[in-house]
């Protein structure tokens, strides 16, 4: 093993990078507790008024005291449905907790945002939640309060294949595949919705608060003239004990987790992946230290083993074809105990032993190729892997092109796209057009995915892609006769850099579930172990094969 990284300078540099990143780091937290009150404290006084737990004191009783909640997409539809007051969180809470020491996904509506009504994102949320349980091989437990489709949006969550109708197609599935599911009813549950507990192996219905009916009565009424009742029409003890569709009744909240924690305390126990692990130890570094690491502008270069020494047990690894191949690090290590496979972006500036000038976060023929073998070496021995991606993308230009760039490139995407042990992706800096897919993006199905506050991702790059856009905007008023002035030039510019900024940044990805979460960075070490830990629920690991690779 070879010790990697160096004690950090206290000088005005890492200062100040320290103090930027700490800067982001409130920033998000300061965002996140504003989440976390869902539809704010006058709908949380009025939704507990009613005796009722909100989604977050649920999901809290319901896990072991002694653990924590590991919450997924809590930025689902940030900055998004403003005209609508927006949907903090997309009305749903999502992650997965222990439940008697099993992992568990929990997926509990939010009825304190639009009485827990389904936005188009809030869908694509729930299925991503059933992708998690599915590739990990965990039981979910849904907490049902909510009033349904959001009807002024109807037709973008309905009919499409990863609509509405998905979620039901996969409680089938995922019930095909022996994982559990248990529901509970601790609120509205309509039409289309009530299918969601029925399809569930049990449920569970709160009386006085839980009802379950696939039109309520203001619907019946207009559509048979029948006038009836919410609670006569599809409450507790009649859908309990007359039409026999759920199974428990409940006296409250609380009554309701102590039953859900009782039926899951008698799952029988689950194999495992096997991933190895050893004792932990800890970096030599400390992990607080990655903030002065870190430059404050992602174009700067900095040297990522020195980020990786601050996250690997003992700040040791096995540094795979080290000399080879220098802008991708490819090597071996263990974090907290796991035993891992680390692909990640060198972003300094290093020499080849030519003596020829490669360019930090670039990813070259050579390195694609050694990240190409030591996929396959992983996959082989069964190892996760890690990708920590501060990549701008592939080389370009004729020597590049005559080298074969493309096909080797194509290469460690086939390897990426093959690859069946867990993928852990980590956005550090840049994630920039096809160096995206190269370092396992969202397309390539990392079982995870997070970024840090300053991370971007992006086609390319704000610098190149402003300029392109301003030629065509340049050709376009020139079409049209206008003249162009310098400061007409620099006003566009401006307008041109805020909007790529904007949708480049982490939030603007975290909001559309392009990723699962934005982490604090000193949190990259507790974040990698506990997904691994999620991972290794499941023991099935397919055969790999890379298909065809053009050599």
């Amino acid at each position: 093993m070879t010790l990697i990284g160096k004690p950090v300078t206290q000088n005005d540099n890492y200062l100040s990078r320290e103090d930027y990143q700490k800067n982001l780091v409130r920033i998000l937290n300061a965002n996140l507790d504003k989440i976390r009150l869902g539809g704010g404290e006058k709908a949380i006084s009025s939704h507990k008024s009613k005796g009722k737990l909100t989604a977050r004191e649920r999901i809290n009783f319901l896990i072991d005291p002694s653990s924590s909640f590991f919450e997924v997409d809590s930025f689902a539809a940030y900055g998004m449905y403003e005209n609508y007051g927006g949907a903090p969180s997309a009305g749903v809470v999502c992650g997965i907790g222990k439940i008697h020491n099993i992992d568990c996904m929990i997926v509990a509506n939010d009825a304190t945002v639009k009485a827990g009504a389904w936005f188009p994102i809030t869908c694509k949320k729930n299925l991503r939640a059933q992708e998690i349980a599915i590739e990990n091989n965990l039981p979910i437990i849904y907490l049902v309060d909510s009033a349904g489709v959001f009807l002024p949006l109807q037709e973008e969550i309905f009919p499409d294949k990863e609509h509405f109708g998905r979620i039901f197609r996969n409680n089938a599935k995922i019930s095909s595949m022996g994982i559990p599911q248990i529901s509970a009813i601790m609120g509205p549950c309509v039409a289309g919705g009530a299918y969601l507990p029925i399809m569930s192996d049990e449920a569970l219905i709160v009386k006085g608060e839980g009802s379950v009916f696939l039109a309520g009565s203001h619907l019946v009424k207009a559509a048979i003239g029948e006038v009836i009742d919410n609670e006569s029409l599809g409450g507790a003890v009649v859908q309990s004990n007359v039409s026999g569709v759920t199974d428990y009744v409940c006296e409250n909240d609380n009554d309701c987790i102590e039953k859900i924690r009782s039926l899951v305390s008698k799952f029988s126990k689950r194999e495992s992946a096997g991933f190895n692990r050893s004792i932990p130890s800890l970096p030599k570094f400390s992990n607080t230290e990655i903030y002065g690491v870190l430059p404050e502008d992602t174009l700067k270069t900095y040297n990522m083993y020195d980020l990786i020494s601050r996250i690997v047990d003992n700040s040791e690894i096995e540094d795979y074809k080290g000399g080879y191949g220098k802008t991708l690090i490819t090597c071996y290590a263990r974090i907290d105990g796991w035993a891992v496979g680390i692909v990640a972006n060198q972003r300094e500036i290093v020499k080849t032993e030519k003596g020829e000038v490669q360019f930090g976060g670039v990813i070259y023929s050579d390195s694609a190729d050694k990240a190409t073998r030591f996929i396959m070496n992983c996959n082989q021995r069964k190892i996760p892997l890690i990708f920590l991606q501060d990549v701008t993308g592939f080389m370009v230009g004729s020597r590049a092109e005559h080298g074969g760039i493309i096909k080797d490139g194509a290469k460690m995407v086939n390897a990426v796209a093959n690859s069946v042990v867990p993928k852990i992706t980590i956005i550090v800096g840049n994630s920039f057009g096809a160096g995206n897919y190269a370092m396992c993006g969202k397309a390539y199905d990392p079982r995870f995915i997070a970024m840090y506050p300053n991370a971007k991702i992006a086609v390319m790059g704000g610098a190149q892609a402003s300029s392109v856009l301003m030629d065509i905007k340049i050709k376009q008023f020139e079409k049209q006769g206008k003249i162009f002035s310098e400061g007409d030039r620099n006003k566009l510019l401006d307008e041109i850099n805020k909007s790529y900024e904007e949708s480049s940044s982490p939030y603007h990805a975290a909001s559309r579930l392009w990723i699962d979460e934005i982490i604090d960075p000193a949190k990259t070490r507790d974040y990698i172990s506990r997904a691994i830990e999620i991972c290794n629920n499941n023991p099935a690991i397919e055969k790999f094969n890379t298909g065809v690779i053009q050599t």
